[in-house]
């Protein structure tokens, strides 16, 4: 893999390669939220390519992108988070992540749309908005009952799906310039909803700050994290990648939104993507008791405390290591693996374990957008799931571990036939 300069642009899926890009990307001095300077590291991954930068056939063998990958923990405010930030515009311009794939997603955004609507009493006088709304899976939930609603996406071609499916979406980055501008023009939400896309943000302030403007003095803001104790006791590094600037405990959320008259009034546990905390946030300061309970149990796992992080980088290295040795034993037999799903996730376990045409003969992804693309940096080629029931892989590789249910039901007839899926976090196992 070769390391380019600032200007070039050949591995970027969907950026004409005349295209002059800004600077690679912006090593992170201090803390994106309380600035603090003194990041402590835990865990480098090295240098990898964007994970959803996928390759067209004819991008093989042009030089490829990589930025370095580091996650680092600031001591005063608690929160994680890697140290170097990408442009957002190459991550999210034109971006190939299309949540209506996954049925687990669906169904869990059509249960929070009716549950919402019940408790807030939502309506045709009401307005719902959704940061990062993607292809409309959830906002269409709430339309359909004659709810209005407002989605904003900055990617161009995720935000079209949305609008053929009749959800009204801007193409632009949330930020609290922009929730003025709504405001001025009228708008104010009863309900703002911020599904995993927190840590996606640079400037964390700006944000938080454009939810309190924009939402009601007594609406709810509705937010969704990957939760950073399940991170660390599953071993989830595969979470890591440059679109996730931050990965969060309810101690560093506590803070941020603090500082921007926003509080937490209940927090509950999810399984979602390996393990999520879904938030619900006023601008009244009357907790339940389940965000006391989450914060006390923090202090007491130590969630500011390095001996919490210290064996992390270690539990990674060893899961390399006994994949990588399951996996040429599988080889040595004369046995075949292929993999399941083109994701990010994918993307930081393949490249950061070195995974590629060695071990693996190719990836397979339900998502339409991906199929014909290759891998990056591992330059697997992405196929369509029919094709496991036609190479008959003796082995899949579920890189969607987060969905390995889901999965595992749509693929019963390449179960029945003999394959087997090798799952890696978080725990590694054959089923």
């Amino acid at each position: 893999m070769h390391q380019l300069a600032a200007e070039t642009v050949s591995s970027f899926q969907g950026l004409p390669l005349s295209q002059t890009l800004p600077p690679v990307y912006v090593p992170e001095t201090a803390c994106r939220s309380c600035r603090n300077k003194e990041l402590v590291s835990l865990i480098s991954l090295g240098s990898t390519p964007l994970a959803n930068s996928l390759l067209r056939r004819d991008q093989l063998e042009q030089p490829e992108a990589v930025f370095p990958l580091e996650l680092a923990m600031c001591p005063h405010c608690s929160l994680v988070q890697i140290k170097q930030t990408v442009p957002p515009q190459l991550l999210f311009t034109n971006y190939l992540y299309f949540t209506s794939f996954s049925d687990t997603m669906l169904a869990h955004a059509e249960e929070l749309s009716n549950e919402m609507i019940a408790s807030r009493c939502l309506g045709s006088h009401s307005l719902v908005v959704e940061i990062a709304s993607n292809d409309g899976y959830l906002l269409q939930y709430y339309d359909r009952k004659g709810i209005p609603v407002l989605g904003i996406e900055p990617a161009q071609n995720v935000a079209k799906v949305a609008q053929e499916k009749g959800v009204r979406t801007l193409t632009k980055y949330f930020s609290c310039e922009l929730a003025e501008e709504l405001v001025r023009s009228g708008m104010q939400a009863d309900v703002i909803h911020a599904n995993n896309v927190l840590a996606h943000v640079a400037d964390l302030h700006g944000m938080v700050e454009g939810i309190h403007v924009l939402l009601k003095p007594n609406g709810v803001a509705l937010i969704e994290v990957p939760y950073l104790k399940d991170m660390i006791d599953g071993t989830e590094f595969d979470t890591i990648y440059h679109e996730h600037l931050c990965y969060y405990s309810l101690t560093a959320l506590d803070k941020l939104f603090r500082a921007h008259n926003l509080y937490i009034v209940d927090v509950i546990r999810l399984p979602l993507h390996g393990g999520s905390l879904h938030l619900t946030l006023s601008k009244v300061d009357n907790p339940r008791q389940s965000v006391a309970n989450l914060l006390i149990s923090e202090r007491e796992w130590g969630v500011n405390n390095l001996d919490f992080y210290h064996d992390f980088s270690k539990r990674v290295e060893s899961l390399g290591r006994r994949l990588r040795d399951l996996m040429q034993t599988i080889k040595s037999d004369g046995k075949s693996i292929a993999a399941y799903g083109a994701s990010a996730k994918g993307s930081t376990l393949l490249n950061c374990f070195k995974i590629d045409h060695n071990f693996l003969d190719f990836i397979v992804d339900r998502s339409t957008w991906k199929q014909g693309f290759y891998s990056p940096g591992t330059h697997l080629e992405i196929s369509d799931p029919k094709r496991l029931l036609i190479d008959k892989p003796d082995y899949v590789l579920l890189l969607t571990w987060n969905f390995a249910d889901e999965i595992m039901k749509q693929q019963a007839e390449y179960m029945n036939g003999g394959g087997k899926f090798i799952i890696p976090i978080p725990r590694l196992r054959i089923i």
